[in-house]
């Protein structure tokens, strides 16, 4: 039977499977998905096995970096009929209209992006870009209604929503109890969403990633790391 647990290296979070087994020494492998998986003796104690874990930290990183550049990335868009672009962890065909009036609609199995210009594709990008935001402000409101009974026993007020794109971060938690939160990740499984938003309400009970941080995330939503490495996957 497998666990999934994580360890704090530095700034980098370690997500593993830990597997126990009938054997002397312990087994760190990084596999081509860039997943890391521990082999460990049956009645090897926890601080032994995260200990060991920290010490290959450089080098599973490493590892790591190196298997992720074969990763497949996400195709360049270039915001033209028939390609496809995600919302909610699904793929949506592209179909761009002329007409006078500007809109996004999302019908049929497809995303009906009707423009006075239809061949400007800076204009499409914008239109698309502003109906991302404007779903992800709902979907992101609504998640953390769900998500704010989890923490009904921590002193913490809901939180305001700022929505802005970052370079590479998919939420933020401020000093003044604000969250941001990026739209880019309406493209994503919808519990991939509620990750990110329970992700930074931990944060305003526990302002760092120490282990007191991982302790709640485990308890209020238990398979986090699933979502966490999804949300990975379809982003990269």
């Amino acid at each position: 039977m497998e666990e999934q647990k994580v360890v704090q290296y530095g700034t980098t979070v370690i997500p593993f499977s830990l597997r126990r087994s009938d054997r002397s020494t312990l087994a760190i492998t990084v596999q081509p998905d860039a997943t890391v998986h521990v082999t460990a003796p049956l009645h090897a104690e926890w601080h032994k096995i995260e200990s060991r874990v920290l010490k290959r930290g450089r080098w599973i990183r490493k590892q790591q970096q190196f298997f992720e550049t074969f990763l497949p990335a996400t195709p360049v868009r270039t915001y033209v009929s028939g390609e496809t672009h995600l919302y909610l962890g699904k793929q949506y065909r592209l179909k761009i209209l002329a007409g006078s009036s500007p809109s996004v609609k999302l019908k049929s199995g497809r995303l009906m992006v009707t423009a006075p210009d239809n061949a400007n594709t800076d204009h499409v990008k914008q239109l698309l870009g502003a109906w991302y935001k404007q779903h992800a402000e709902k979907r992101f409101e609504k998640a953390l209604r769900h998500a704010m009974p989890l923490f009904r026993k921590y002193p913490i007020n809901l939180p305001e929503i700022t929505v802005k794109r970052m370079q590479k971060r998919w939420g933020s938690c401020q000093p003044d109890g604000r969250i941001i939160l990026n739209p880019e990740i309406i493209k994503a499984p919808s519990r991939c969403i509620d990750y990110v938003v329970i992700h930074e309400l931990c944060h305003l009970v526990h302002h760092n990633h120490g282990s007191e941080f991982y302790r709640l995330h485990d308890k209020v939503m238990p398979d986090w790391r699933r979502w966490k490495e999804k949300l990975e996957k379809v982003m990269s």
